[in-house]
């Protein structure tokens, strides 16, 4: 099993979690789907997870089918058309990349891709769930190229896609979870993590250029390849 392929995914969604145009806005969007305030969540904590439960899984939901889908068109391509998409694909990563570090500027990135929705506070708990799909198909710059670079790696390795895109919505959702179970501490963590955030951009911008090489280049498949050999071999 690609372990590098699946940790990268995982790492993503993490640090779409902790990219700044997320992490600030998390403790208050937890508490506004579940019709409450930061300063009350403590007393409202079980109905915050549940609508942070739903709200994960909205957005987990409509990244799993994204990645059927891409099973289902690209899983019988030729291996000549597998290769030119690992190279458009390494090429595509390392552009965002260089996006999130500042060398490069994509204006359709600089925009907000959002879809508008209302929060019917009749029905909360259909609220969360729609509005977590809303948020996977909606993203904001700093989380654009990130999210743009996993969708364009499950690209390259349809046969992984929805293994991919899973992984990318439990490095995402999990912290979301935590953070609806202790709003009150998150919102200290989130002021601590204040100073990293000018840096933030930088380290992911880095590892996606790294990733995005990799990629153009066949080596992650092979550093994939080389490890499941040696977990062969020493079992």
């Amino acid at each position: 099993m690609p372990t590098i392929t699946f940790i990268a995914a995982l790492l993503a969604g993490l640090f779409s979690f902790l990219s700044p145009c997320v992490l600030p806005i998390v403790p208050g969007f937890l508490a506004y789907l579940s019709g409450t305030t930061p300063s009350h969540a403590d007393g409202a904590r079980l109905k915050i997870f549940i609508n942070s439960l739903l709200f994960v899984l909205g957005f987990s939901t409509v990244f799993a089918l994204f990645g059927v889908l891409l099973n289902s068109v690209l899983a019988n391509i030729s291996t000549t058309l597998q290769l030119w998409l690992s190279r458009i694909g390494g090429i595509i990563i390392i552009l965002f990349g260089l996006f999130l570090v500042g060398l490069l500027k994509i204006p359709f990135l600089d925009q907000d891709h959002k879809i508008e929705y209302k929060k019917n506070s009749k029905y909360p708990y259909i609220s969360s769930f729609t509005f977590g799909a809303a948020f996977a198909i909606g993203w904001s710059p700093c989380v654009g190229a990130i999210l743009g670079s996993i969708f364009t790696l499950a690209i390259t390795q349809p046969s992984l896609s929805f293994i991919l895109l899973l992984l990318y919505a439990l490095g995402l959702g999990i912290p979301f979870l935590i953070a609806g179970l202790f709003v009150s501490q998150a919102l200290v963590f989130i002021s601590k993590f204040k100073t990293f955030f000018r840096y933030f951009n930088i380290i992911v911008g880095i590892l996606l250029i790294l990733l995005g090489i990799l990629v153009f280049t066949q080596h992650l498949a092979a550093i994939a390849n080389f490890s499941l050999v040696n977990r062969v071999v020493l079992s």
